[in-house]
């Protein structure tokens, strides 16, 4: 999709993910390092004295040294810079690069935004996760927070910032100029939170961990159960949608002797309005949780996921990386590539999605210098790339005019959509009353409401600045209607259990045949084919199946996440990443795409290292708390109050040194990394007699101006109150038909010459029917009066 387009990659570890998206689809990735090498070549865990960052994430790039080849030549032949500072200033000049190249796009990557009042705060990936609420959600209640054990901070943000270079590529399409993409870590973290960190925004109290589940107020929800071999991951939910999962899940308890037939008979779909109402106590949810415990630790892995298959339940297994790479379904998606290690071969991951217009398969990383020889020829016949005048105003929105037409529900599509949408286009959300959206029944809702469809901040969040159409797709004279809207889109997106569409002659082949211009993508848990296609589920089923879950918590304790469903977190900005490339790709040839989106699979680059790792020998990933494998002290420490947290990373010798000041320690400054390491728990006794006596906000201000990486652990009243997001415009007020002051999050990158972001909340429930049906499709009254007459529109 990407072939006429070259990128300059200047990230280490922190932005690699961003080339290897870009490469995937299909783009030329130059990885520009420094004399003796990228960091990623050396950070843990290394694989024949080369560090799996780098054998996993700088995949399909070619490697130059800084000062080896003409900079100013590469930087002329170039689209897209890709930049996270590992360069000092002194070599690296954004600013000055643009000036004297106006056609390039910039990318930064950054813990914090490169402006406001924390852009020069040191950090690494436990702060910003610290700093970005999802830290605070995530771990048991009787102790520290916990993070996941493979780095993932900046793997959100370096995919964040593959979709910011595409939008950027868009505008100059339109405009003739080049553009700089600012996108910050701290926010891109906080869409782990599906939406949660708005609570104190909207006037709800705040969500608080508890391992493996989430906890609202007086209630825990429990996710995670043992099976005979390990843990299994269930969404033990209630309400319309998802109860009837759970009466059939409590039906096979019951059916195996381990609950009464009175728990079994509970109302499910319709618990939580009991227990509100005095019908039920609360403790019914321990007690029910009690029994599926017994129960499901009486079946392996195995036998829970293959009935929950049969028996349509909502059920996976807790993988380890070892029973990913081992994945039959992976394996009959042809997902893995295979990249040469020393004189073997060993599985990689591959495409983060799958097209008609296909990703590359990418074969291994660079060695240092291997490719300068070839790109030096390259750039003695010059290829160079120029701004023109443009056809657009440079501060037109760059996806104004695109039409999308949003068959997904949920998150994990929705979001991609969202994103769209902030900068320009046009979305029509359809949904009904007969399949209402499980997020419009899900927190945290506005302050004073009566928890009704209309008064979720999510909802009102995820689908920000679209419009709302109520369609009832189970009746048959809808189908005329999509076929209308697919003949007015430019794009379908969808995320219907594989084969649903099809069965009502709505599938992307069927909708191509109406619209042969059209992008489809069709998004799922597993992909469109394989023997888990038909899985059900959301992404806390998915993230415990793709691996996340083995590698959050704490090693004595059953794994502890991450919060809720954490590849819906992950899989928008693959989606949307893909889904733009394609447009651009139909903007040069006029090819379609059809695009299968396994969340699975798009989920699975934020775990490369450790998979690769295990490919190589290294054994399963594991979850070990708050430790890292390079740097101590690192964790989070108890400070003054009630769950008061600060979490402490000292990314080098200098601030260690620093910090064994500030502990009353300076003899122990003289400790190296290795020596750190080592007595890791000794020096987390030293620091936590520190922290301990003194507030959050003392400890952090102290270890930020001593140069230490440090931020307090926020949750959403302190995220909503935190100055770097309010200068950076995260939480925006936006009008909406019911509630005067909706506030919904904002965009997690920026674009220079733009303002992108929501215009208004999402919509409340067929809000824009006339709209769509009479301004949009030019329905006249006849015929909206039938459609309202056979019970389409409801």
């Amino acid at each position: 999709m990407l072939s006429p387009y070259r990128i300059v990659d200047l990230t280490d570890e922190r932005g690699a993910l961003a080339g290897l998206l870009l490469a995937q689809l299909g783009a030329d990735v130059v990885l520009v390092e420094p004399e003796h090498g990228n960091r990623a070549r050396r950070v843990s865990p290394t694989i024949a004295g080369t560090g799996a960052w780098h054998l996993a994430q700088h995949r399909g790039k070619r490697s130059v040294r800084l000062g080896a080849v003409d900079l100013d030549a590469l930087l002329a032949s170039a689209d897209v810079v890709l930049d996270n500072g590992a360069f000092d200033r002194a070599s690296v000049d954004l600013p000055a690069w643009r000036e004297r190249h106006p056609h390039l796009v910039t990318v930064s990557v950054s813990a914090f935004g490169s402006d406001g009042p924390k852009a020069s705060w040191p950090a690494t990936d436990l702060t910003v996760l610290a700093s970005g609420c999802q830290l605070a959600l995530t771990g048991d209640a009787d102790r520290a927070p916990v993070r996941i054990s493979v780095p993932q901070a900046f793997q959100h943000a370096a995919s964040e910032a593959a979709v910011g270079a595409l939008v950027a590529l868009q505008r100059r399409a339109q405009c003739g100029q080049g553009s700089h993409v600012d996108v910050s870590a701290q926010q891109c973290v906080l869409q782990a939170t599906q939406t949660s960190v708005l609570a104190a925004a909207v006037g709800a109290a705040p969500y608080q961990r508890t391992a493996g589940g989430i906890a609202v107020g007086p209630y825990n929800l429990r996710f995670v159960y043992p099976a005979a071999d390990g843990h299994v991951s269930i969404t033990f939910l209630f309400g319309a949608m998802v109860g009837p999962f759970t009466a059939r899940l409590m039906q096979w308890v019951h059916e195996e002797g381990f609950c009464s037939a009175e728990l079994a008979g509970v109302d499910w779909p319709g618990l939580f309005v009991q227990i509100f109402s005095g019908a039920l106590a609360p403790t019914i949810l321990d007690d029910a949780a009690a029994a599926v415990s017994a129960f499901t630790a009486t079946r392996t892995k195995a036998e829970l996921l293959a009935e929950a298959m049969r028996r349509k339940l909502l059920i996976a297994p807790v993988a380890s990386t070892a029973d990913v790479l081992a994945s039959e379904q992976l394996a009959a998606r042809g997902f893995w590539d295979q990249i040469e290690l020393g004189d073997r071969e060993i599985a990689a991951p591959g495409p983060a999605a799958r097209s008609s217009v296909p990703l590359r398969r990418l074969g291994r990383a660079p060695h240092l210098g291997e490719h300068e020889a070839e790109l030096a020829a390259e750039l003695a016949v010059p290829e160079l790339r120029r701004a023109t005048a443009g056809s657009t105003d440079p501060g037109r929105l760059p996806f104004e005019g695109l039409k999308v037409l949003d068959l997904s529900w949920a998150v994990a599509a929705p979001m991609a959509t969202r994103v769209l949408a902030d900068w320009g286009a046009t979305v029509i959300r359809v949904e009904s009353e007969g399949r209402i959206d499980a997020i419009r029944t899900a927190g945290p809702y506005l302050a004073g409401s009566a928890n009704g469809l209309e008064d979720t901040a999510q909802w009102q969040s995820v689908n920000a600045g679209k419009l709302g159409l109520q369609l009832d797709l189970s009746v048959p004279e809808a189908k005329a209607v999509v076929l209308d809207l697919a003949g007015w889109a430019d794009v379908v997106i969808e995320s219907f259990s594989p084969g649903v569409l099809g069965r009502l002659g709505l599938a992307p082949a069927d909708l191509q045949v109406h619209n042969p211009s059209l992008i489809t993508v069709s998004s799922c848990l597993m992909g469109q084919t394989g023997p888990m296609a038909t899985m059900a589920g959301f992404g806390n089923l998915a993230g415990a199946i793709s691996g996340f879950y083995e590698v959050t918590g704490w090693a004595d304790r059953p794994p502890a996440g991450p919060f809720l469903a954490y590849t819906d977190y992950v899989a928008p900005r693959a989606t949307a990443a893909v889904l733009l490339a394609a447009l651009d790709h139909r903007r040069r040839t006029g090819e379609a795409a059809s695009i299968d989106l396994a969340q699975q699979e798009a989920a699975l680059q934020f775990l490369a290292p450790a998979l690769i790792a295990t490919a190589a020998g290294r054994g399963p990933a594991r979850r070990i708390g708050n430790d890292d494998p390079d740097l101590a002290p690192h964790g989070v420490y108890p400070c003054l109050g009630e769950d008061r947290w600060v979490a402490i990373a000292c990314q080098d010798d200098d601030a260690w040194r620093a910090l064994a000041e500030l502990v009353g320690r300076p003899a122990l400054g003289a400790l190296g990394a290795n020596d750190r390491v080592f007595g890791r728990r000794e020096l987390d006794t030293v620091v936590t007699a520190w922290t301990s006596t003194q507030s959050a906000e003392a400890v952090e201000a102290a270890c930020i101006a001593a140069g230490v990486a440090a931020h307090r652990v926020q949750n959403s009243p302190e995220c909503v109150a935190d100055p770097q997001l309010a200068h950076r415009r995260h939480f925006r007020a936006v009008p909406h038909r019911l509630h005067p002051n909706a506030v919904v999050e904002g965009p997690h990158f920026t674009v220079s010459g733009l303002d992108g972001g929501p215009r208004r909340a999402g919509p409340t429930l067929g809000e824009h029917n006339d709209v769509v049906l009479r301004e949009i499709l030019g329905y006249d009254d006849d015929r909206v009066v039938g459609l309202l007459v056979a019970g389409a529109i409801r």
